[in-house]
């Protein structure tokens, strides 16, 4: 059977590995938090805060779903792109710093990449420190543009639209629309550290 987008979520959603329920309590509690800054946070009721939820969550699932190839401690596929970043990478010391430093610590990076694009996609599937984890993203887009930008098949503009993305999340928190950034900033008034990152 060809793959297409509905058998491929109905096969993500289903897929038996302890993965499946972890992202699916995401998926509810997201829809939980929606639902109740919908009720509770007035400023944020309209077509405009549903449609930023769900690209927003759209995008977190993006994020969860490409760090499934990358629970440590298998490295492999994520050790393959290091050294397609190593041959392809637009600038020379961005090649030699995962050539010297990052491949020969995989068993340090790996584990770090794979805990900061979970970060990414909890975050923004929840909405929850939107602002923070979008910079993340916005640094991982940007090294994948650079590290990748003349590899054999690979599309640099793909990257440049998700270093986009994420740098459009950082400068309008999509947390704020119908998730966990509304609901606290909604609560009481949100401190320095706490307005920066949501």
């Amino acid at each position: 059977m060809r793959p297409n987008p509905a058998s491929d979520a109905f096969a993500f959603l289903t897929k038996h590995a302890w993965t499946t329920p972890v992202f699916w309590a995401l998926l509810l509690v997201s829809i939980a938090v929606a639902l109740r800054a919908w009720r509770d946070v007035p400023t944020r009721q309209g077509g405009r805060e549903a449609a930023i939820w769900l690209l927003r969550l759209l995008v977190g699932i993006m994020w969860w779903q490409q760090s499934l190839w990358k629970i440590p401690p298998d490295e492999g596929g994520l050790i393959y792109w290091m050294k397609q970043e190593v041959a392809h990478a637009a600038i020379g010391l961005q090649s030699d710093f995962v050539a010297h430093v990052v491949l020969p610590r995989i068993a340090v990076f790996g584990p770090a990449v794979y805990a900061i694009e979970v970060g990414i996609g909890a975050s923004l599937m929840l909405g929850l420190f939107t602002r923070g984890f979008a910079l993340l993203g916005l640094a991982m887009a940007a090294n994948l543009w650079l590290g990748l930008y003349s590899a054999p098949g690979e599309w640099p503009w793909t990257y440049m639209f998700l270093v986009i993305l994420m740098g459009l999340f950082a400068v309008d928190p999509p947390g704020r629309s119908l998730g966990l950034d509304a609901v606290m900033r909604q609560r009481r008034d949100p401190g320095a550290l706490l307005a920066l990152l949501t």
